[in-house]
């Protein structure tokens, strides 16, 4: 049916069903209740799951305050059972500490103030909650090197960044694995993605991020065709343990850096 179609048969106008379509307008039980009868959806459990959908869409989730940019993506973050992610050059904002999100901010072409980035750095506190819920969310991260050894807001703050990291990988939360420099070329060199999975809640997409904004991908030669590439970086990268070692060494040479830098157990 067309949304014109369907606006006939519910008595309102084409642009409130495009609205409820592309999720801009908020559903009411009755729209379920009337879109369930035209669409012959008979039932009963059905019916009742997209009713309670629709009073859960209703409440406020806990990021709206904030006025982020990204909202939609912490939405579904939010509902994500699991995420597989590859970064080229940056550590992902799921395991990153307060002080690598700061240099983040900083080194930004967004000129925010101090308050803006301590809004933003709280936010990125709060999605990390994930990681600790029952059940957890189920992270992958793929990483090249390169973001290991980015200096990113000095040693010291590097250095506790990858000590973070180790942490998370060895509680088994959170599954790394580092692609070297010395494999050289790989299919994800100029790239930087998520591949969410909602369960049975919902389809699988892929989150793709850049300088001109943020690209959601669901059709399903995308979602193979990353899943692809997300499977060969696994091959290419050292495996889960190698990567823990290769992170706490560069971790330690990090803390080395920041003692002589900053006088920090120069002796």
């Amino acid at each position: 049916m067309t949304v014109e179609q369907v606006a006939a048969e519910l008595l309102c106008s084409p642009s409130k069903v495009s609205r409820m379509e592309t999720g801009s307008r908020a559903v009411t039980l009755r729209d379920i209740r009337d879109l369930c009868d035209l669409y012959d959806v008979s039932d009963p459990a059905e019916r009742e799951r997209m009713s309670l959908l629709a009073a859960e869409g209703k409440q406020q989730g806990w990021w709206q305050s904030y006025e982020l940019e990204f909202a939609t993506y912490v939405g579904l973050e939010e509902a994500a059972v699991s995420i597989n992610h590859f970064a080229s050059t940056t550590v992902m904002g799921l395991v990153q500490t307060a002080d690598y999100a700061r240099a983040m901010h900083k080194g930004g072409f967004q000129d925010f103030d101090d308050g803006r980035i301590d809004a933003l750095i709280e936010v990125r506190m709060k999605r990390q909650q994930l990681l600790s819920r029952e059940p957890p969310l189920e992270l992958h991260i793929v990483f090249d090197e390169a973001v290991l050894r980015r200096l990113v807001g000095g040693p010291a703050v590097m250095a506790r960044q990858l000590e973070r990291l180790v942490e998370l990988a060895r509680s088994s939360r959170v599954t790394i694995q580092v692609i070297p420099y010395e494999v050289g070329a790989h299919p994800a060199m100029d790239s930087h993605f998520s591949i969410m999975d909602f369960g049975e809640s919902g389809s699988n997409l892929v989150y793709v991020e850049g300088l001109v904004g943020w690209l959601y991908l669901e059709r399903q030669q995308d979602l193979d065709r990353y899943a692809l590439v997300f499977e060969r970086l696994c091959v290419i990268a050292l495996n889960p343990k190698e990567s823990i070692e290769m992170i706490a060494r560069i971790a330690a040479q990090y803390k080395s850096a920041s003692g002589l830098v900053y006088g920090v157990d120069s002796a």
